[in-house]
């Protein structure tokens, strides 16, 4: 029978780590790589039964791959400390490992937003990469929207990853300005160009691609939430590029 590791990346989650450990016992190992919490996200992994390694965080994309290399099992999939595995998901798990035919699958994912789940606005089903065999599949090195890139034949899962994106406004307004900043620094490494004029753009085609072509609408008041969550994200991930590209160069040392 083919062996499972789930990996998770985490820092600081002691409110979710328990029950996102507890959502992937049915796995054959589970391991969350740790960089430097303060909180007691470690204890409570280790008390769920997770192999904790600390770390480093040199990105999201590299942490993964740490752990793909540290994982032992035949198959492994990667958990976001935020997200669950619902029982229904885990048996869908089992069955696919048993494929011969396939190396990855992909995965629907149902995102909260404020206490809600939302239903339109791209959030669902929101595939993901995230299944895949061991030697087949790693993640691109992105330090902040890395995916798994499966080498192989692929196929998709049924049922969703239970996503606890933002569960209030204090949640969204920190990981806007976190993931912003993040964002910036991929888009600094891949060369793209930021200016004022690019920020207020791509901010005001987020809020009507969101609300309008992505039926955000549908979900009602916070589906407007959410459409003006993702124009002022994305305005300041430009704004903070655009900053970047306009910092002075540090003077040569003697």
């Amino acid at each position: 029978m083919p062996t499972l590791s789930i990996i998770i990346v985490a820092k600081n989650e002691a409110i979710n780590i328990a029950d996102c450990v507890r959502s992937a016992r049915f796995a054959d190992e589970v391991i969350v790589l740790d960089s430097g919490s303060s909180d007691a996200t470690p204890d409570l992994a280790r008390a769920e039964g997770a192999r904790v390694v600390a770390t480093d965080w040199p990105g999201y994309g590299p942490q993964n791959n740490r752990g793909i290399d540290l994982a032992t099992g035949d198959w492994f999939f990667s958990l976001d400390a935020d997200e669950r595995i619902t029982p229904q998901l885990a048996a869908e798990i089992r069955a696919a490992i048993e494929r011969a035919d396939v190396d990855g699958f992909r995965v629907p994912r149902s995102s909260m937003y404020c206490g809600r789940f939302i239903r339109h606005a791209g959030w669902t089903p929101d595939y993901t990469w995230r299944l895949a065999r061991r030697g087949k599949g790693r993640f691109t090195e992105h330090y902040l929207h890395a995916h798994l890139e499966v080498h192989g034949a692929t196929g998709t899962l049924r049922h969703p990853i239970v996503h606890y994106s933002f569960r209030s406004m204090e949640s969204v307004l920190e990981k806007l300005n976190r993931y912003s900043s993040a964002s910036a620094r991929d888009m600094t490494t891949a060369g793209r160009k930021g200016s004022l004029g690019r920020a207020v753009a791509h901010g005001l085609w987020a809020f009507f691609r969101t609300y309008v072509l992505r039926l955000g609408f549908l979900d009602g008041r916070w589906g407007f939430m959410l459409a003006v969550s993702n124009a002022e994200g994305t305005y300041y991930r430009y704004v903070k590029l655009w900053l970047l590209q306009r910092e002075p160069e540090a003077p040569a040392k003697a």
